[in-house]
């Protein structure tokens, strides 16, 4: 299949590693954390899925959109990881990676809006088969 070009954004590569990160930090979660685990994979995968969503949409504006609500999942599992290392479900060297990832998809993403948001940059957005 042909890589598609939000693939090649930083920022959606690095929500890629941190639903990668989730999936497998939970696996360790007991049966009491079912709720919390569910939440935690599903605001992960929304994250990576609502780019995506707005890419395939066909518009820069749509593809924004997109973005921030990632940016949305991606608070509410940053919130959700704080909970884990206050309740010693992940380490806090986990927790510290998580972080660091979280930090550079929010600053990557919130440039790429700001830049694509410029209207000498408008035209230059492409989707499949303006290419």
């Amino acid at each position: 299949m042909r890589e598609q070009p939000y693939e090649k954004l930083k920022f959606y590569q690095v929500i890629c590693e941190i639903r990668k990160m989730v999936y497998s930090l939970t696996e360790k979660f007991d049966r009491s954390n079912l709720r919390l685990v569910s939440q935690m994979k599903d605001a992960a995968r929304s994250a990576k899925q609502n780019i995506r969503e707005g890419y395939r949409r066909g518009s820069l504006g749509h593809m924004i959109n997109g973005i921030r609500i990632s940016q949305g999942s991606l608070e509410e599992l940053s919130g959700d990881m704080e909970d884990c290392a206050e309740d010693k479900l992940i380490t806090e060297n986990e927790y510290k990676k998580f972080e660091e990832l979280y930090q550079s998809a929010m600053y990557l993403s919130s440039r790429y809006i700001q830049t694509m948001s410029k209207s000498e940059n408008k035209e230059k957005w492409k989707t499949m088969g303006k290419e």
